[in-house]
Parts: structure tokens; C-alpha cells; sequence
């Protein structure tokens, strides 16, 4: 399987107290999804990120390459409910969260009409390339076709400047 069919896996936390505790959370839902009829096949490494939208704690994230016989619906199903049981509460667009888990691409012919893969912007968001390009160096965007170093260099600097690996 080609990296840009692959089926990726964008996690994210900024509720928990500190980034050690966002981190534990995220190491902990890592292990729920591949009890959900998901095998983790590799997972970037954790990265601070400041947020988008309102003012709230920087987040952590990281990028998982998986597989998985759930379709495009039921991945997402499974992905909700992992959240939900994370304590995930949709309140406010783009807000602070316990858990947000975005389907990012998968295999061609897998994603049915809802949801729309690939998502929609995850080219312009460099919390989710920089992890992505670290398991996935070769990946292409599915749709444009431009490489992952190309989308990156293509962020605007204060995007680039607002993420760091953590060790």
C-alpha cells in the first residue's frame, strides 16, 4: 500500500493540566483505537502546537498511520466514540478539547460520501503535516497531488513557528 492510500489518524489534546498529562491521555487513546478494530501501524512523535480558534491552552498532537477494515463511516463511528469516552464535548468550534481524533485520508474507494476524505484542511494545517511527514515522508496529497515537504514549505511562518517536537 502506497502512503498516500494509507488511512491516517490526526489526535489532538489541550484539556488535560499539563503537556505530560495531554500526552498520557493521547498514549491512552492510542490504545483504545486499536482495540476498535484498528491496527496502528506507526505514530509520529508528540508535538505542542498552538491552537486555532479561541484563546485556550496550546494543544498535543500526533499523526497515526493505521489499518483497519472499518470504512470511511465506520472509522468515524469508532473515532466518536472514543472521544465520547474521553470526555470529548462539542461546545465551541474549535475549542478546547479532551480528545479530537480527525479522519485524515484513506485508500481510494474506502470514504463514501460522508465524511468527505480527504479532509478538508488538513494541507494547510501544519499540526497535522509536520507529524505526517515524520511517518509518511513520501505521502502526496490525495487530491492535489503535492508532496508533504511541498504543503509544508507552502505554511505560513507563524503556522511553522508554532509547532514543536516533544522529546
Amino acid at each position: 500500500m502506497q502512503e498516500k492510500h494509507a488511512t491516517f489518524l490526526a489526535l489532538g489534546s489541550n484539556l488535560p493540566a499539563s503537556y505530560a498529562s495531554s500526552v498520557d491521555l493521547l498514549e491512552s487513546a492510542i490504545n483504545a483505537i486499536a482495540a476498535a478494530r484498528v491496527r496502528v501501524i506507526a505514530a509520529s512523535s508528540f508535538y505542542r502546537t498552538r491552537p486555532l480558534g479561541p484563546s485556550q491552552p496550546d494543544f498535543v498532537n500526533l499523526v497515526l498511520k493505521v489499518d483497519t477494515v472499518l470504512g470511511a463511516r465506520g472509522l468515524l463511528h469508532e473515532m466518536q466514540r472514543i472521544e465520547a469516552a474521553f470526555g470529548r464535548a462539542r461546545e465551541v468550534r474549535w475549542g478546547p478539547r479532551t480528545l479530537d481524533i480527525d479522519l485524515l485520508s484513506m485508500p481510494t474507494g474506502s470514504a463514501g460520501p460522508d465524511p468527505l476524505l480527504p479532509h478538508g484542511g488538513m494541507h494547510q494545517r501544519g499540526f497535522v503535516l509536520y507529524p505526517l511527514s515524520e511517518i509518511a515522508p513520501g505521502w502526496r496529497h490525495p487530491v492535489s497531488g503535492l508532496p508533504i515537504f511541498q504543503l509544508i514549505r507552502g505554511l505560513p511562518a507563524a503556522e511553522r513557528a508554532g509547532i514543536t517536537r516533544l522529546a
